[in-house]
């Protein structure tokens, strides 16, 4: 969940123009203020957000359209099969099926990694699929 958030909240702050490092104090209600001043249109962070999620699932079906699967959500190797080498997750591997999963689920997506209909409807998106 807190992925998600963030990719959604920096996607939408980056379709601003607006550089990361200058709002690292800022709230998404911030952002959605600021940008409600500088456009002119009416924005909460609710809706603000909904703005990333948007163009995170447009790169999505980029990707798909590209050529790109759901086996291209991977992670390099060493993050895969090395062992955390200290603190509390020692010796752990990441389980990138399980987190994808969740992932994937959160974003409205089949385990195909493809946005539903419904979830691309929602965002006003199910003409791009």
């Amino acid at each position: 969940a807190v992925t998600k958030f963030l990719q959604d909240l920096t996607a939408a702050l980056d379709s601003t123009g607006t550089c990361l490092f200058t709002t690292f104090g800022l709230q998404a209600k911030d952002l959605a203020q600021l940008y409600s001043a500088a456009t002119g249109f009416d924005c909460d962070d609710k809706e603000f957000l909904k703005i990333g999620e948007r163009i995170w699932n447009m790169e999505k079906l980029f990707n798909l359209k590209s050529g790109l699967t759901g086996k291209d959500d991977t992670l390099p190797p060493r993050i895969l099969n090395e062992p955390i080498p200290s603190g509390p997750s020692k010796g752990e591997i990441e389980e990138l099926d399980k987190m994808l999963g969740e992932y994937y689920s959160l974003r409205g997506w089949g385990k195909d990694s493809v946005p539903t209909k419904d979830r691309l409807k929602d965002l006003g998106l199910e003409d791009l699929s």
